[in-house]
């Protein structure tokens, strides 16, 4: 798993505490943008991820940026997590903003789509929720392109946070287990964990 500073923003977001005794409990990483930006062009209509009312809980909502982003394997690797279907979630139910991640795929038309996606976000043209960041997807095995990781890192500076993530050979067989496939999701699970105040629970079976 790999985290992005905003290319956007020069300064760091505090002061260098490498030194520093490290604390006891984990902390993930914190938000480089925590909410859309004043003067930010909105995107065109036919570039916008639709606004979808959603009914019943969820500790986080997990949004697709483009069919094929992986939102519904995402969403089973946590308990109380929930796709979206490819659009923002509208909670009909709870004044609360909900919790949403962003998920793509790392070929050139996902990071697009997610580009887009968090075009309107930042412009504040999508509905109001508590975006964690963006997740980006393998989208074959091997090693990301340069170009395309650049792209990535890009793209994911217009994020309050980055994971990238490893291809998944097992996911393309259908072969979802209960298990994390790798050191990297779990970490990052652990990171979604912490940030939506959840204790710790096993991956769901599918």
């Amino acid at each position: 798993m790999q985290q992005s500073l905003n290319p956007w923003i020069t300064s760091e977001a505090g002061p260098d505490n490498a030194s520093e005794k490290a604390p006891e409990t984990y902390v993930p990483p914190p938000a480089v943008i925590s909410a859309p930006l004043r003067g930010m062009v909105e995107p065109d209509t036919a570039d916008r991820l639709p606004r979808r009312t959603m009914t019943g809980p969820a500790t986080l909502w997990i949004t697709g940026a483009h069919g094929g982003a992986g939102e519904n394997t995402i969403a089973g690797l946590l308990d109380g997590a929930r796709a979206t279907g490819h659009g923002w979630p509208v909670l009909d139910d709870d004044q609360r903003k909900p919790a949403v991640l962003l998920v793509c795929r790392s070929d050139t038309r996902g990071l697009k789509a997610a580009q887009s996606a968090l075009i309107q976000w930042a412009s504040g043209a999508a509905p109001a929720v508590d975006l964690l960041g963006l997740a980006v997807l393998a989208d074959a095995p091997g090693k990301l392109p340069k170009a395309l990781k650049e792209f990535a890192f890009l793209v994911g500076g217009g994020a309050p946070r980055l994971w990238i993530l490893p291809w998944v050979e097992a996911w393309r067989h259908g072969d979802v287990t209960a298990d994390m496939p790798s050191r990297e999701y779990q970490r990052f699970a652990t990171d979604l964990i912490s940030l939506t105040n959840q204790p710790p629970t096993t991956p769901q079976q599918h």
